[in-house]
């Protein structure tokens, strides 16, 4: 951290020594206006695409981060079975019962029990709370 602060502040510095230069050959009409205006110009255009780059640079995803590891010890607490949290995971990818059911080549209904189930031992009501707390516990990725 100490080495990043230290090369944007070095830069940064560069930066001002650059800029205060033009204008003081500027000042002392070494370069003429049109000249002082494109050179700072040039300057803040190559510091907003800098900058812009910086900004609009993508996070590594969590999942490149490090690999999902399932919290065992809160699976065996809620006892939630395999196939409830086999639901879970593609209720958490965002799929219909009839989704679930076709993947997991069962029933509807079926798909409605273990949601129930996992509703219950979740304590929650809902779709997305059970979804929302399944991953807060580390159930799902």
């Amino acid at each position: 951290m100490k080495k990043t602060v230290l090369i944007y502040g070095a830069v940064l510095a560069a930066g001002v020594l650059v800029v205060e230069a033009i204008e003081y050959f500027y000042m002392v009409e070494i370069i003429s206006t049109p000249v002082y205006i494109v050179a700072i110009a040039i300057l803040f255009t190559i510091l907003g695409i800098w900058l812009g780059k910086k900004l609009t640079a993508k996070a590594p995803q969590e999942s490149e981060k490090a690999p999902f590891k399932r919290n065992e010890k809160a699976l065996k607490s809620l006892g939630i079975s395999e196939r409830e949290l086999d639901v879970l995971e593609h209720l958490g990818k965002g799929h219909s019962n009839q989704e679930i059911a076709n993947k997991l080549f069962i029933s509807i209904n079926t798909v409605k029990t273990h949601l129930s189930s996992v509703y219950q031992k979740l304590e929650v009501s809902r779709r997305s709370m059970a979804v929302k707390k399944a991953r807060s516990l580390k159930l799902i990725p």
